[in-house]
């Protein structure tokens, strides 16, 4: 009798999963985080009492009024991430608008970087994990779930500007490549193009120290791994939003959430350019954590006793997910749901040895 229920068993959940197969359209999935971009300047636009603030506009509130002020906030928001608030939006769905309710938050209690990474790509806000020098993450990921699905395996690949990426993705066990902060790409081989970027890295002004290097070494790595491995599954993840804040700098905060903007549309324009990815591909944008807003001094900053910064925000874009642009119904969701949202995306139920968040159902049900 065990043996007929869990043969039952199995062939219902092979008939689920190739239910899901059968119905999906998306066959690669890029992942994209921005570290700490508040949900107020997405959704918003720039904030004028921030950028005339002499502590924070670096003496050129003029630069910056000039390049991302519109007293109309569609057009405000659009100065500041046209590829978002144009493509995306009318193709895709954004989240995370307060102004209607329609709440996006970290479920971990820390709202600071590891904590919120991890959480983003186990499915799990494990309490344990409670620092930015944490140990090798001892949760699984959905990158190391997908690298152990044989259509996947060893088509996996991350890129990140702060070096803790190592741990937090747990490149030792979960056999993905992890390049982070200045680590050489092209390996013991490398072409022309990866020669200069290695190049580069190594002479570059190092503003962060060896710690995290500046998005444009990890955005042209990244890109130059796309064209020349077409992984199915790639993650880049952009920490100057997050530098910059903490600097007090808002000019070159909102410049480079603007070049993050124009980076993910040079990444779609390629995508879309190549027969493997053209509608085939899924992009997934969010942050680690937010910032504050309602104590305006306080949007350098974040963590638990920051009232504003578990507040986050994300946007997704593909073949087959409804073009239900920017979201204004009341609802509460949780970082802790975007692994298994990401893996239904492709095809497949994230399971692991810890709790992972339900599947965002707005997202999948196509």
């Amino acid at each position: 009798m065990k043996n007929s229920l869990l043969s039952v068993f199995v062939l219902l959940f092979t008939v689920f999963q190739n239910r899901i197969s059968a119905q999906n359209k998306i066959e690669n999935l890029l992942i994209i985080t921005t570290d700490g971009l508040r949900w107020q300047d997405v959704f918003k636009g720039m904030d004028s009492a921030i950028a005339n603030n002499k502590k924070f506009n670096e003496g050129d509130s003029g630069y910056i009024f000039k390049n991302y002020w519109s007293n109309n906030l569609d057009e405000r928001r659009k100065l500041l991430m046209p590829f978002l608030w144009t493509t995306i939006e009318t193709k895709g769905q954004v989240y995370g608008n307060r102004t209607y309710g329609n709440n996006a938050d970290n479920a971990n209690p820390y709202w600071f970087s590891y904590p919120g990474y991890s959480e983003i790509f186990t499915g799990y806000p494990d309490t344990a994990v409670n620092s930015n020098g944490y140990k090798a993450n001892p949760n699984t990921t959905i990158l190391e779930f997908l690298n152990h699905q044989p259509k996947l395996k060893g088509k996996i690949a991350a890129f990140g500007a702060w070096d803790a990426f190592d741990r937090i993705l747990n490149e030792q066990r979960s056999g993905i490549p992890v390049f982070s902060a200045y680590d050489s790409i092209g390996g013991k081989h490398p072409d022309a193009n990866e020669r200069l970027i290695n190049a580069m890295m190594t002479d570059s002004y190092k503003p962060w120290l060896k710690e995290e290097c500046p998005d444009v070494f990890t955005h042209y790595s990244a890109m130059e791994y796309l064209k020349k491995n077409k992984p199915r599954v790639l993650y880049i993840a952009y920490g100057e939003t997050d530098e910059w804040a903490h600097s007090g700098k808002y000019r070159s905060y909102l410049d480079a959430a603007h070049q993050v903007d124009d980076w993910i549309k040079k990444i779609w324009d390629f995508v879309q350019s190549d027969p493997q990815y053209k509608n085939k591909t899924a992009i997934f944008i969010t942050v680690d954590h937010g910032r504050g807003d309602i104590i305006k001094d306080e949007w350098t900053d974040h963590g638990q006793s920051i009232q504003d910064a578990h507040e986050i925000w994300f946007a997704v874009m593909g073949p087959g997910i409804k073009a239900t642009g920017e979201m204004k119904e009341p609802m509460q969701l949780y970082q802790k749901q975007f692994a298994q949202t990401m893996a239904n995306l492709l095809g497949y139920n994230f399971t692991a040895e810890h709790p992972i968040g339900e599947a965002i159902k707005s997202v999948i049900n196509k």
